[in-house]
């Protein structure tokens, strides 16, 4: 039996650069993301290796003496991989290849890795392909020394033209033709957008840091079915279900992927369409896992990704997950909303679920309905639409009053306005 079968999974070394005026905390949580990284990806990590430098070293990411002994170990270990925890430029790649017998990645190479395996539909594989090209381009030429020979000939490459060359023109044709089909998936999904915008259906968006438990509450709220694991971006497709609440109210509830530390740039752009779903949330809420010692790093990092997209004026609120793992006492940090739950409760689930009922009331106004008693269509119609309602019998007018929040722009409203008591204050105050 050889090396190859009598190893179970890929080994590797993990490299990683300590920067003189880096946050020390963030640098040994990024290295720590690594890890996990490198475990979701299947890799069993055998030694990290790291380096305490003023900047990266712009030929070889650590000195050429590091380099030399990370490779030493590399060949006693007989690790399949090398990772390293930034982002390689192309020509850190190219001087990488020569200096190890093993294949170099970084951690976006990791990243992407783990999401071509994980993306189950149409558009998150174009996602994830796209993001692959885009990153693979400018390293072609540190790709193995087997794309710098000649190939010319008659075809699909030219008299003369390089390997590279005839590469680098078939990967920018799939770009083009991965960006049209991006494209009409998006339209697609604009046209689902405005057609929920038009029937009024309150939305909700759970964001937050990877393995948060996004997933768990999406499918104990929905019995949805979703992907849960205890490993960096179980999920990666954005999963949308309808959610029902206590008082019959049904909205829109969306999973989406998460966040985390130093997302690779190719990633956030190939994947923006898919965020941008977060603009279009009537409430955010932001699922935090309370159990884990760098939650507050790991709130600043979505805040920063909710700023980016543009999303962080939207109503929101922080649902600190995981209670039945923290001791009683920790400290939470303040937040202008939150709530603290478990996803594995009923009881918490009840809670949050009457939380997000109050948020979507409070986007409609409040009015008073004068409804006669031969009009039992209209009582029909607003119970069937699960508005929330009081209502009450005036015998001396032979009608009902009712008590209703609706937004002027549901389909329903053109229905009702008849019937609007004359007088009637539509203010909360009247509710």
């Amino acid at each position: 039996m050889s090396k190859e079968q009598e190893k179970e999974r890929e080994t590797a070394i993990l490299v990683a650069s300590y920067l003189d005026g880096r946050d020390e905390e963030r640098a040994r949580l990024s290295l720590q993301e690594l890890h996990e990284l490198a475990r979701t990806a299947g890799v069993e990590v055998l030694e990290t290796i790291t380096q305490n430098r003023e900047r990266i070293d712009v030929a070889w990411y650590l000195g050429s003496g590091k380099i030399q002994e990370i490779a030493h170990r590399a060949e006693i270990l007989d690790v399949d991989l090398i990772i390293f925890n930034d982002e390689l430029s192309p020509s850190q790649v190219r001087n990488l290849d020569t200096a190890f017998d093993c294949k170099v990645i970084d951690r976006t190479q990791l990243i992407l890795d783990i999401f071509a395996g994980r993306a189950q539909s149409r558009e998150g594989k174009i996602q994830v392909e796209l993001a692959q090209y885009n990153y693979l381009l400018p390293r072609l030429a540190g790709q193995g020394k087997q794309l710098s020979r000649l190939g010319g000939g008659i075809g699909t490459r030219g008299p003369g033209e390089t390997k590279l060359e005839s590469d680098r023109r078939h990967i920018r044709r799939r770009i083009g033709e991965l960006k049209a089909q991006l494209q009409d998936i998006v339209r697609t999904r604009e046209l689902h957008r405005e057609r929920r915008k038009k029937n009024n259906v309150f939305q909700v968006a759970l964001v937050g840091y990877t393995n948060a438990g996004k997933s768990t509450l999406l499918n104990r709220l929905t019995n949805a079915e979703a992907l849960e694991e205890d490993k960096l971006f179980a999920t990666l497709d954005p999963t949308t279900r309808q959610l029902t609440l206590p008082s019959g109210m049904e909205v829109l509830l969306t999973d989406t992927v998460g966040f985390i530390q130093d997302l690779p740039t190719s990633l956030v752009a190939a994947f923006r369409s898919t965020l941008e779903g977060v603009q279009e949330a009537d409430l955010i809420l932001h699922v935090v896992d309370a159990h884990h010692p760098d939650l507050e790093i790991h709130m600043e990092v979505v805040e920063r990704e909710l700023r980016n997209l543009k999303a962080d004026a939207l109503p929101r609120m922080t649902v600190f997950n995981k209670a039945d793992l923290i001791r009683p006492g920790t400290y939470l940090p303040k937040t202008e909303e939150s709530l603290l739950i478990s996803a594995l409760q009923a009881d918490d689930l009840q809670l949050l679920l009457r939380r997000i009922e109050e948020h979507a009331y409070a986007a409609f106004k409040a009015m008073l309905l004068k409804v006669p008693v031969s009009r039992g269509d209209i009582l029909s119609l607003l119970h069937r639409e699960g508005l929330e309602m009081e209502q009450e019998y005036a015998e001396n007018e032979a009608a009902y009053l009712v008590k209703v929040r609706l937004n002027r722009e549901h389909p329903v409203y053109g229905r009702i306005l008849p019937f609007i008591a004359e007088g009637a204050k539509t203010t909360e105050e009247s509710w």
